[in-house]
């Protein structure tokens, strides 16, 4: 979702160095963006402030002299690692009692995420041209084949991503229904978090086997994804691949799959969007209303 945001700094500046900070687990998408020119991994754990380690890692960066740092996550301790390097540009939104750990504020208004993002790549108050480019991830044909054989895949298949780490409010009850119905065998991916939810589905369950960079090889050699919101959704929809994206409790609008290639599907009923890890009114309407029937006829299977 932030992808965009750093096409867009491309674009204006085609000599710009981007360097991107992460923790372990999102490096390998960030390796995958072209307009990245290196990934730097910092395990700093969410939800604790680790000011030591934070000041330490601060001041190795401050080597590097930056000249302007972009903050997207809207913490507080997210600020100081660029205020510790002592970089002298520091963008991101308001919040958190950030003033003065960023000094180029944006005024955080609502926004799909893409957009949100993108704002940073400007003045503050200016949007940007729309629109957005493109998100798209590196991928090679025989990095896919490899991860394939190596968990004993032979010939077509799809993937379908059943899990999704913030809650069962997100997760789509029949996917052990739709997968007999589909023409090729299923992969099923996700984190180690996400085998409950595999749990039943016919197919090779690889939840917690891969690492996300065989998990994104995979979705790239894949046929066909079905995936509920989540952020192997994301990762398919930038591999171009055919994708059928199930929405309940969360928006298209708010993070849509961003591909021409992508099929949502959101029933949208009156208490949909409710971002909720649990349905709050109990029924559930928003996925036990989203038939199989509704969603076979939807994915595009492979001539």
């Amino acid at each position: 979702m932030a992808q965009p945001m750093l096409a867009r700094l491309r674009e204006k500046h085609p000599a710009i160095r981007i360097e991107a900070l992460g923790p372990p687990w999102i490096a390998p998408v960030l390796r995958r963006m072209p307009e990245v020119d290196e990934v730097i991994e910092a395990d700093l754990r969410h939800g604790e402030l680790q000011l030591g380690e934070r000041w330490r890692l601060g001041r190795l960066l401050g080597a590097r002299n930056y000249d302007q740092a972009l903050v997207l996550p809207n913490s507080f301790k997210s600020a100081l690692l660029p205020f510790f390097a002592g970089i002298p540009e520091r963008v991101g939104y308001a919040g958190e009692f950030r003033y003065g750990f960023v000094n180029r504020l944006h005024q955080n208004t609502k926004a799909p995420m893409a957009l949100h993002y993108a704002r940073l790549s400007e003045a503050p108050g200016r949007e940007p041209a729309q629109p957005l480019p493109a998100t798209i991830l590196r991928s090679i044909p025989e990095a896919s084949a490899a991860a394939a054989a190596k968990f004993g895949i032979a010939g077509a298949y799809c993937v379908l991503c059943p899990g999704a780490e913030y809650g069962p409010a997100k997760r789509w009850p029949y996917f052990a229904d739709l997968a007999p119905m589909l023409p090729l065998p299923a992969v099923l991916l996700g984190s180690a978090k996400d085998a409950d939810a595999c749990a039943g589905i016919p197919g090779l369950s690889l939840a917690g086997k891969t690492t996300l960079d065989e998990a994104m090889d995979l979705i790239a050699g894949a046929a066909f994804v079905v995936s509920i919101d989540s952020g192997l959704m994301l990762v398919a929809a930038a591999l171009g691949r055919p994708l059928t994206a199930l929405y309940g409790s969360s928006s298209p609008e708010h993070t849509p799959p961003p591909s021409s290639a992508a099929k949502v599907l959101w029933l949208h009923p009156d208490c949909s969007p409710c971002f909720q890890r649990e349905c709050p009114l109990g029924h559930f309407r928003c996925m036990m209303e989203l038939t199989v029937e509704k969603v076979r006829a939807a994915i595009e299977f492979p001539s």
